[in-house]
């Protein structure tokens, strides 16, 4: 087993060694090498071997950063990385195929289609809360369309920084996928990159948009926010409790696809609150501090954070427990929140559900619609109608009905942003998308020239009516499209 040391008081990596990885990945990759499908399976069977081989390694790393239980490591990093590498293995050689497109009747002897061509060097940047899936399911995307990858993990997840950056080289080509985490962002943004994909904080977002907005590099941002949950009084209480109370608290709270916070229609509030006071009972006993199953602040910059929130806003009936020195605070349920209360101002990420009470449907969508677009919207209820209506009225990177969190381990649909939440598509088909430039191709004969030559001067009446009513034509259906 690897063993791992912080990396303490150890200086960063100089903005010069950064630039000289940069030149050798850019170096490399014109090789072409990049290009080839055998190479590209070889990449990613590395990275399940990666997994695979070193999992006690990655769930000991996870233990360290974030006090993570193995069952999570397992189902919400690990096994998904897999899935992701799988899914791109298996479908690889159909999304390198070149697809045709209808043509009209000016190339309807020509070979039209498109290519996906990678980018070229990518910067991936991962977050801490899920510090091993964020940074290898991107990975997998931007390996499976042909790129170079520059990997920068979180910091505030060292043991698993460290523990990438060691086995990176083991199986991967080190010429083109690279580790460097202990570095200044800011110092990584000044480089001109092909394409920079990051997750993590809106403010640091901002920085990244405003970084690639000199060179005109492309983005993907997968930034959060406060993903609502609206609780009908229609509905499977027990089922709903169940399951937000799981998504909320898993991984402590830390999770960008968690409910952050549930508006409650008000004639179940209180029994809404019985349900969950149970669940945390049922999920980490009666002292969850003691709890194997349950997580930790992963510092404590951001346990004192998550703690203020509580303790500005609302009533605590359930929970409240803290203790500085293990970075630890109970699942906590928040009654009497206001709007206008800190909490519902900031991302929590943390163990915090606060209950914000409506009156029905159309109040709470209402209340969603006030607000940023988020990266998640859930709703708990058993009527197709309101579902439908949240489904419609509102806009949100994705939507799930009648449970939480679980839209995002699918690699057939993808984890999107909108507006203040990010902006592109990963996951499957749409990672290899983002990563890759789709070339639209038109290869031309040169032995036909009864149709395109009326657009060559010298220009005449004739020609221009002719070419005005194959135009007409398209237009009303007759299958033929503009001539030029």
């Amino acid at each position: 087993m690897i063993r791992l040391k912080s990396n303490g008081q150890a200086s960063r990596t100089p903005a010069s060694v950064c630039a000289e990885m940069l030149k050798k990945s850019r170096e490399a990759f014109e090789s072409k090498k990049t290009a080839e499908e055998s190479f590209r399976l070889g990449q990613l069977d590395g990275i399940v071997r990666m997994v695979v081989e070193n999992e006690d390694d990655f769930v000991e790393a996870l233990n360290e950063d974030l006090h993570k239980p193995r069952f999570e490591s397992l189902l919400s990093e690990l096994i998904l990385v897999k899935n992701e590498a799988f899914f791109a293995i298996n479908n690889l050689k159909k999304w390198m195929q070149p697809e045709h497109v209808e043509r009209n009747l000016a190339t309807s002897l020509d070979q039209c289609f498109l290519v996906n061509e990678p980018m070229g060097v990518v910067l991936i940047v991962g977050d801490w809360s899920a510090p091993v899936q964020q940074c290898l399911i991107p990975l997998v995307g931007a390996i499976a369309a042909g790129n170079a990858v520059l990997l920068k993990p979180s910091e505030n997840s060292s043991h698993t920084a460290e523990l990438l950056q060691k086995l990176f080289p083991l199986y991967l080509d080190k010429e083109y996928y690279q580790v460097v985490y202990d570095v200044m962002l800011a110092d990584l943004l000044e480089l001109r990159f092909d394409h920079i994909f990051y997750t993590g904080t809106f403010t640091k977002a901002q920085q990244v948009m405003q970084a690639a907005a000199h060179h005109l590099t492309p983005v993907t941002l997968v930034v959060g926010g406060k993903n609502p949950c609206y609780v009908d009084q229609v509905c499977d209480l027990p089922v709903a409790a169940h399951r937000i109370a799981w998504a909320r608290f898993h991984n402590a709270g830390q999770n960008n696809v968690a409910p952050d916070y549930i508006l409650c229609h008000a004639e179940i509030r209180d029994k809404l609150v019985q349900a969950l006071t149970s669940c945390v009972l049922e999920f980490y006993g009666a002292e969850p501090a003691q709890s194997p199953s349950f997580g930790r602040m992963v510092n404590m910059e951001h346990f004192l954070r998550v703690r203020e929130l509580m303790l500005s806003s609302g009533k605590v009936v359930i929970g409240g427990e803290v203790d500085e020195s293990n970075k630890f605070i109970a699942p906590t349920v928040l009654l009497d929140v206001q709007e206008s209360d800190a909490i519902m101002k900031h991302e929590i990420l943390g163990p915090i559900l606060p209950i914000l009470t409506v009156y029905n449907a159309d109040e709470a969508v209402d209340f969603v619609r006030r607000k940023d677009k988020p990266l998640c919207l859930y709703v708990y209820s058993s009527s197709p109608k309101v579902i439908s209506k949240f489904l419609t009225c509102t806009s949100s990177g994705s939507f799930c009905a009648n449970d939480s969190a679980i839209q995002s381990s699918l690699v057939t649909l993808p984890v999107a942003g909108v507006g203040a939440s990010g902006m592109g598509l990963y996951h499957g088909r749409y990672s290899f998308d983002t990563f890759s430039h789709r070339k639209s191709c038109v290869l031309r004969t040169t032995r036909v020239e009864c149709v395109t030559y009326l657009r060559f001067p010298p220009y005449e009446d004739q020609r221009l009516s002719l070419m005005m009513w194959a135009t007409s034509l398209s237009r009303k259906g007759a299958g033929w499209c503009n001539l030029l």
